[in-house]
């Protein structure tokens, strides 16, 4: 049996969404970002920051895996869904900015900033909601940052455990009961 503990309110999450909008607008304003989200976990972090942004941006989607169904990264990252082949032609030269729910290990971003950075993008940023530093296995520079959390494992805004608790609107720490 799991129980659930609150670690960061939807109210929180909603105040640092927009601080974080705020700072992309600046910096992208006339730019025209690519904005990649990395699935599935990003999806609402993603959506929210849309909406914040108002600026002309084009999204796309990677869909990469290295948990499955545990709570440890099996440390392999394969990629389930890529971008699409349209889009893998305009990052050259573009803008782009990965969209990331958490930062763990690492290993999923890495992998994906190396294969994004191979093509050529004018500047390739990072900007994760919440980022777990005590876990991390390959450094990973995170240019926009909402949160730090601690080394305890989180569920909600997006993110899971073997596919559940991804409707919560708060950040909440996944404790096992005996």
């Amino acid at each position: 049996m799991n129980k659930l503990r609150v670690l960061i309110t939807r109210e929180e999450i909603e105040r640092k969404v927009a601080e974080l909008a705020d700072e992309l607008r600046r910096d992208y304003q006339d730019k025209h970002p690519i904005l990649i989200g990395i699935l599935t976990g990003s999806f609402v972090f993603m959506s929210d920051l849309m909406r914040k942004l108002n600026i002309p941006a084009e999204i796309d989607f990677i869909r990469l895996s290295s948990y499955g169904a545990d709570k440890e990264t099996s440390g392999r990252v394969t990629q389930v869904h890529g971008v699409k082949t349209s889009m893998r032609k305009r990052i050259k030269g573009r803008h782009v900015l990965v969209i990331e729910d958490i930062v763990d290990s690492g290993l999923t971003t890495r992998f994906l900033l190396d294969r994004l950075s191979r093509r050529k993008p004018a500047s390739l940023k990072l900007c994760t909601m919440f980022d777990k530093p005590s876990r991390r296995v390959t450094e990973v520079p995170i240019d926009y940052l909402g949160f730090t959390v601690p080394d305890v494992f989180v569920v909600g805004y997006g993110l899971d455990f073997n596919e559940e608790f991804r409707y919560l609107p708060d950040l909440c720490v996944l404790e096992e009961q005996e």
